[in-house]
């Protein structure tokens, strides 16, 4: 969105094209101010140049919150609504759909018949429809060329955390694990003995310190049991608790579910609060016992895809890691690491700025003074 919005704005115009759309949108966080200015100098440059074709592209601004980012949320957002996800998905029903009933609201599982009142639309992410430029320009022989047979193309790979330099680099699909750390991040930041863990963004089971050997690819990291996600990486040393990575993530995920499931927002508050008692060293046996329970219900009737996140990552951080587990109940103290969500607002030449105000959010979307 920095150096070249116009792929961005290209692809979404083609695609727009390529499904007969009549409107275009560009979501955006609203706190990134350059992003959105390179990205509406880019429409109002190409379309001045008659080069976009009819359909009209606009950026939406929307608010600070992790469920901007899920599909349906973001609909809710060009509606004018709250980023709150529906049970169907885009293509059963879609933006200003005339059909009411058949939106957040409808019941799990029902399915769309009329494809007209229901107004399906195409959702994707800026990076994929960055890419469609260079796939029609170079052909699809050359896209495919790259990569592997099931993860063709490239990749827009993120590392972060215990890291010499953290930075965004473009690597091939199928490039293994530890590669990307070392040519993307650096390697381990100097005094790091070895890599403990990487997490792929906070929606996916943890990828152990023996493990970097995995290819980057959908189907490469389905096979050690994860997934690549949008392959952004936070690297763990190890002087680093598991323990204290999964408070930090469930307290992420309680905060930002919206509340339309109890079982996610009451779930994901529960496991926290007993995360928060095992990291001070002053859980009982039987909290394990009670995570296993909030981490198997938690997903029971979830419209998004946030308490599966919860599920997948925090229930493999503490099977991965025991012997942190067990050092927490025996009441040892955890390293003095200062852990924060790695949610990052900028990053520039090695230096990674986190969300100062995410440790001040509460469950209800506003924020501590």
């Amino acid at each position: 969105m920095r150096a070249n919005p116009f792929a961005i704005i290209e692809g979404v115009a083609i695609a727009a094209f390529a499904v007969g759309a009549e409107r275009a949108f560009v979501g955006i966080k609203e706190k990134f101010q350059l992003e959105t200015a390179r990205l509406a100098q880019a429409i109002e440059e190409l379309t001045g140049e008659g080069v976009i074709g009819d359909v009209p592209i606009q950026v939406v601004l929307g608010p600070d919150h992790y469920l901007y980012g899920e599909e349906t949320g973001l609909l809710q957002v060009i509606e004018g609504e709250a980023p709150l996800p529906r049970n169907l998905p885009p293509y059963m029903h879609g933006l200003f759909a005339t059909t009411p009933t058949e939106g957040w609201s409808a019941p799990a599982g029902r399915v769309a018949t009329d494809f007209v009142t229901s107004n399906p639309t195409l959702v994707n992410n800026v990076e994929t429809l960055a890419s469609v430029t260079q796939v029609l320009a170079r052909g699809p022989e050359w896209h495919r060329s790259l990569g592997t047979e099931r993860s063709a193309g490239v990749i827009v790979a993120t590392v972060v955390g215990d890291v010499a330099r953290p930075g965004v680099g473009e690597v091939e699909l199928g490039t293994p694990l530890g590669e990307v750390i070392e040519r993307v991040g650096g390697g381990l930041a100097p005094g790091s003995r070895a890599v403990k863990a990487v997490l792929s963004g906070v929606s996916n089971p943890v990828i152990r310190g023996d493990q970097l050997d995995v290819p980057c690819s959908y189907e490469g990291m389905e096979a050690i049991g994860t997934g690549l996600g949008a392959a952004g990486f936070v690297v763990y040393d190890d002087s680093t608790s598991m323990v204290e990575v999964a408070r930090v993530i469930s307290r992420f995920l309680y905060v930002e579910s919206c509340g339309q499931c109890p079982a996610c927002k009451l779930g994901t508050g529960a496991i926290t609060d007993h995360l928060d008692e095992l990291a001070a060293g002053k859980a009982p046996y039987d909290d394990l016992d009670v995570i296993a329970y909030r981490l198997g219900v938690v997903t029971d009737g979830n419209r998004c895809y946030l308490p599966v996140e919860e599920r997948r990552v925090i229930s493999s951080l503490l099977q991965e890691f025991p012997e942190d587990v067990a050092a927490a109940l025996a009441g040892e103290p955890l390293p003095e690491r200062g852990l924060v969500i790695p949610k990052i607002v900028d990053l520039t030449g090695g230096t990674v700025v986190y969300d100062e105000d995410q440790v001040r959010k509460l469950p209800d979307w506003t924020y501590r003074a």
